[in-house]
């Protein structure tokens, strides 16, 4: 077993891409769902200790740089990791491991038995392309295991139980290819200024360029590419219906990876590769980043209130938290930043936690409308209690993530010398706790229907992920080491120009 361990231990960074790359080419050759499962199983919680192996790397001994074919960098393609993408790795394979642990279940009920081996494979394709975007170097392979991934989640919303999960997925498609062309277009004028691809060579070329018509250009195309991937508003208009009609467990997986791995690229192209704190003026983009921002929290909170379908009601509410993520990012200060990446942390452990009480939800009673939850604190008090708990956690009340995010956001905010906006991100709190409450309200104080005694809890092979991820907001939400630890190093290195 050492002899085995230090055969593969330098490789560790390459493995995150190939393990699961093989792996879905095993799931379709085996064409049996309990052993594509198991398969999947194997490769997603094998990834998740391999990336605390490496955060845990990174902390004691620094930035890790793998140099794939023995290629010299700048000539050669890197992986590179370091505390940011790091701490990305670790939330995107630990999603990805915990979800799949509900997955059997959930997925009988939504997706025809003799087609659930292809859905691993293309869940672990997605988790290939989450995973290669995190560590890559190079700023084209950043596009390609982008396109990876994004073709893989198209593929798993279409999967979904009505014929609206095809449309959502062709909506999807199509503003995703627009994003993809944006960020291409961007990544080629940049080599074409440069001559150079690989990130920490990008940034030093770009320093002494300086910020000419093209790199500006560049970086509004990236921007632009980035911002409809993130779903950043008013670019969000795919986010609704990819999340509302997608299968369950497809939701709770790319709601919790897909979105904050892109936030992870555009802080790493904003800070590490453009550094608008340092070589550019980040004034003016800063103001812009900081409007929508704004905007997203108070309309995706607005719009959620009035939704009908609670899946629904979570798909807006994850805009209003994306709206988070970029008005931290818009501060460009360690505060700001660190409430940004600890929300990203936060909120995919919280987002996927309730998306998994819908799926439990789902199960039991068939649809996710609002009447659907009627007294169901009583027949099923496990599931929703944990809702209660997770959208606490939405909410910001003390001891939950939630509230850790919106300090040092608020922190971020007055640091800036911007108190009107620290006073906005605690009013665009209490719309979320009005539609939490809507739903809360309906399941412990509306007498459920006729027949409702045969429904029973959900079973405990959903309830078990499910709990482990709505715990979490709160152990996280106590023991900030990890998160904040890490998210405020990450910080710190950005702001001083780190790539």
């Amino acid at each position: 077993m050492e002899g085995l361990w230090a055969l593969i231990s330098d490789d560790l960074p390459a493995l995150q891409i190939a393990v699961p790359l093989l792996a879905a080419t095993l799931c379709v050759l085996i064409r049996r769902p309990t052993a594509a499962w198991a398969v999947a199983m194997v490769v997603a919680w094998s990834s998740f200790a391999n990336a605390g192996v490496l955060l845990h790397r990174v902390l004691t001994t620094g930035t890790i740089s793998y140099v794939e074919g023995g290629w010299p960098v700048p000539w050669g393609i890197e992986l590179r990791i370091d505390l940011l993408n790091a701490l990305v790795l670790l939330v995107v394979t630990g999603i990805c491991a915990i979800v799949l642990l509900a997955a059997p279940r959930s997925i009988d009920a939504e997706i025809p038995r003799d087609k659930q081996y292809l859905f691993y494979a293309v869940y672990l394709l997605c988790m290939t392309g989450l995973a290669g975007m995190t560590v890559t170097g190079d700023a084209f392979n950043i596009f390609v295991f982008l396109e990876i991934s994004s073709l893989s989640s198209y593929a798993l919303v279409s999967q979904g139980r009505t014929p609206r999960a095809l449309t959502a997925a062709i909506q999807y498609l199509v503003m995703g290819t627009i994003g993809g062309t944006f960020i291409l277009l961007g990544i080629g004028m940049l080599y074409m200024v440069t001559g150079t691809l690989n990130i920490v060579d990008l940034a030093n070329q770009l320093a002494l360029v300086g910020p000419n018509r093209t790199v500006m250009v560049a970086a509004a195309c990236i921007a632009m590419g980035v911002g409809i991937k993130l779903a950043v508003f008013p670019l969000h208009i795919w986010l609704p219906n990819a999340y509302t009609y997608a299968p369950a467990i497809v939701t709770a997986f790319i709601a919790a990876t897909s979105t904050k791995v892109a936030y992870y690229v555009l802080v790493r192209f904003a800070f590490s590769i453009f550094r608008i704190n340092q070589t550019f003026d980040g004034a003016h983009s800063s103001a812009i980043a900081m409007m929508l921002g704004i905007a997203a929290m108070f309309a995706g909170s607005l719009v959620a209130i009035y939704q009908d379908d609670v899946k629904r009601m979570l798909a807006y509410s994850s805009v209003a938290q994306i709206g988070y993520m970029i008005l931290g990012l818009s501060f460009a200060n360690e505060y700001g930043l660190t409430g940004g990446l600890v929300h990203l942390f936060n909120h995919a452990i919280m987002k996927c936690g309730l998306f998994l009480v819908l799926a439990c939800v789902l199960l039991r009673m068939g649809s996710t409308r609002l009447s659907a939850f009627a007294g169901l604190g009583r027949r099923m008090p496990l599931t929703f209690a944990a809702f209660v708990l997770g959208g606490l956690s939405l909410v910001g009340v003390p001891l939950t993530v939630g509230f850790v995010s919106k300090w040092y956001l608020v922190l971020g905010a007055l640091e800036a010398g911007l108190w009107p906006v620290a006073v906005l991100i605690l009013l665009s709190s209490i719309l979320a706790l009005v539609y939490i409450w809507r739903v809360v309200e309906v399941g412990y104080f509306k007498a459920p229907p006729e027949g409702a005694d045969a429904i029973t809890e959900a079973p405990f092979s959903m309830l078990l992920p499910t709990w482990i991820l709505i715990g979490s907001t709160l152990v996280f939400g106590v023991w900030t080491s990890l998160s904040v630890g890490v998210a405020s190093a990450a910080a710190r290195m950005l702001i001083g120009g780190g790539s």
